[in-house]
């Protein structure tokens, strides 16, 4: 898993880039990109995919930015399944989470909060 993280990605550079899934199929272009709170380093980015002017929300770790294109790795189809925040808001941890969740990445061990476990116990009651 070489993933070294890209920390030297300018956000300013991504935006407008065209973006592709792991096959090599264009996805859209890069709409906004949403920087870690605590750290400042570029997270997830939002791609206008154009097939319903949604925008859909990756992740920049592990993708790749190569050869000024964005290269994520998953499929097409769940990249467009991605829950759509709408762009131009920021991100609460509840949306990353859910993020992390749909492309099975582990959500940032720093990340402090109740929600470690998942909230596993949530509406269990109902």
């Amino acid at each position: 898993m070489g993933g070294t993280v890209q920390t030297d990605i300018d956000p300013r550079n991504l935006i407008g880039r065209k973006a592709f899934d792991r096959k090599g199929t264009k996805i859209g272009t890069v709409d906004e990109v949403y920087l870690d709170d605590a750290t400042g380093i570029p997270e997830w980015a939002a791609v206008r995919t154009g097939l319903f002017s949604r925008d859909a929300f990756v992740p920049l770790e592990p993708s790749e930015f190569v050869d000024d294109v964005l290269r994520i790795p998953f499929d097409r189809a769940l990249i467009k399944d991605a829950p759509d925040f709408g762009v131009g808001r920021h991100l609460s941890p509840e949306q990353e989470l859910q993020l992390y969740r749909h492309y099975g990445l582990d959500s940032p061990p720093d990340e402090p909060g109740p929600d470690r476990d998942f909230g596993s116990l949530a509406g269990q009651d109902e």
